[in-house]
């Protein structure tokens, strides 16, 4: 039995570490928030220039100013800071932020990411995906295992356009946990139910050992 968005972001939220600065893409990363673990004191933070995300409003409690770089509403803590775009790409670019958890459409077995755009398709752009990924100490993707379509997503080169080279260091999809390493994808972690042939069958990439 493969893992739900909920239980994917559970399982994405075990990454992280007391003291981490963390920057969550939009999609299931953002249900990360949710899960982060008792004992665990996480700073969010956001490309549009807030340190220090609260969690989701309660109806009461919206304020439409107060938005991720998702455009989502969320509150605010005692200890928020507020700064220009210009700073809080800064930080990403200076190396500062020490996980990012994003969304994707692929990952090749070499660590490149496309997450940004499928062509002949209207995009907004990418945001702030390029540098995270350039700039972040660590970064995990959060995708299920295949499209739709039944077409996997982990691959051994990605066909969409690339967001960033070799820069993936763990992928959780429904099915498991995956680090990229040398000689293509190895296995972490599986779901409950899930077995490694339905990996085998559902991974066009090479499983290393």
């Amino acid at each position: 039995m493969a893992w739900d968005r909920n239980q994917m972001a559970a399982r994405a939220a075990q990454e992280l570490e007391d003291g981490f600065y963390v920057n969550l893409g939009i999609g299931i990363p953002t249900l990360v928030a949710n899960y982060i673990p008792e004992g665990i004191d996480v700073t969010l933070q956001s490309e549009n220039g807030m340190l220090g995300m609260g969690p989701f409003p309660t109806e009461d409690e919206i304020d439409a100013d107060l938005i991720n770089a998702g455009k989502q509403t969320i509150t605010e803590l005692a200890r928020t800071s507020y700064f220009s775009s210009a700073d809080s790409f800064g930080m990403i670019r200076g190396g500062h932020i020490n996980l990012s958890i994003l969304g994707a459409m692929e990952v090749a077995e070499n660590g490149d990411l496309a997450n940004w755009m499928v062509p002949g398709k209207l995009v907004k752009g990418m945001g702030g995906a390029m540098d995270l990924v350039a700039g972040v100490q660590r970064v995990v993707v959060v995708m299920n295992h295949a499209s739709r379509q039944g077409d996997s997503k982990l691959l051994k080169r990605c066909t969409l356009p690339l967001t960033g080279t070799a820069c993936v260091d763990r992928v959780i999809t429904d099915l498991g946990v995956f680090d990229v390493v040398e000689g293509g994808f190895k296995v972490v972690e599986l779901a409950d139910g899930v077995t490694l042939d339905e990996v085998r069958a559902k991974t066009e990439g090479t499983l290393a050992g």
